[in-house]
């Protein structure tokens, strides 16, 4: 996954006069557009920090629309969602995307079926994240997302094997809720304070139980550009894996 331009494994972006090459990054979006629209003002953010000036990022998102992914995931129709999920993948690179990415945890369910056959790297979500969690010197650390993101092993065997990190999730009934709390309050904008207290109260049980930090929708529960590690608060790290962990991939209400 070499090339000119790779923002996730923290390269720095070659500048010639008053032009970069930047490497185009195709984006499967929509789930859900709020996650989306995050990525996108976070990706551009990012290359502004690095390059200033007038930069942005070079970007190609394909967004559908989020009823047919909430369905897929009522419904548990993985076949149907990696089908569409690989036309789609195919669209952005046809479209000229170099490098392919998913806003959501949930769907990287099929990421091997929706992958496959692409010519374009794609970064999967979990791996910047695994590099900054084992950066930061943690080893068990806490997971809140959907139900199949909690309660299923896709994204769990994958920071457990590729990077020896354990995750504690909450009990089967906080999952239940929490999976509410995205769909029904993230995913339309809004986070109501019953519900912040929720997930704090999630988390610090995940913490009892040994859990070294908690991630994703936490930052929703924390003041912006903090993040919790142990019983500290603290700035974000400026390292290039951490910055492109909260950057590009694990945005706080990715579904």
């Amino acid at each position: 996954m070499g090339g000119p331009f790779l923002w996730s494994a923290g390269q720095r972006l070659p500048v010639t006069g008053h032009t970069a090459r930047m490497r185009v990054i195709g984006i499967l979006g929509g789930s859900s557009d709020q996650a989306t629209a995050d990525y996108y003002r976070q990706l551009n953010l990012a290359v502004k920090r690095r390059l200033g000036g007038f930069h942005t990022a070079e970007l190609i998102v394909n967004s559908q629309d989020f009823a047919v992914a909430e369905r897929w995931v009522r419904e548990g129709a993985w076949d149907e969602a990696a089908v569409d999920l690989r036309r789609r993948a195919q669209a952005l690179e046809r479209a000229g995307a170099e490098l392919l990415i998913c806003v959501s945890n949930t769907l990287h369910r099929c990421a091997a079926q929706f992958t496959q056959g692409l010519a374009i790297p794609f970064l999967h979500i979990v791996d910047p994240t695994g590099r900054a969690i084992r950066a930061a010197g943690l080893r068990r650390v806490a997971l809140l997302g959907t139900g199949p993101v909690m309660a299923e092993d896709y994204i769990q065997r994958r920071y457990r094997e590729q990077f020896g990190i354990e995750l504690v999730v909450p009990d089967p009934e906080q999952q239940r809720e929490l999976h509410r709390i995205i769909f029904h309050e993230l995913c339309q904008g809004q986070f109501l304070p019953a519900s912040k207290a929720y997930y704090l109260q999630a988390i610090e049980q995940c913490r009892q139980r040994g859990a070294e930090e908690g991630r994703n929708e936490r930052r929703h529960a924390r003041p912006s550009g903090q993040r919790v590690t142990g019983d500290t608060e603290q700035d974000q790290d400026d390292s290039e894996e951490t910055r492109c962990t909260e950057h590009v991939l694990i945005l706080s209400f990715c579904v």
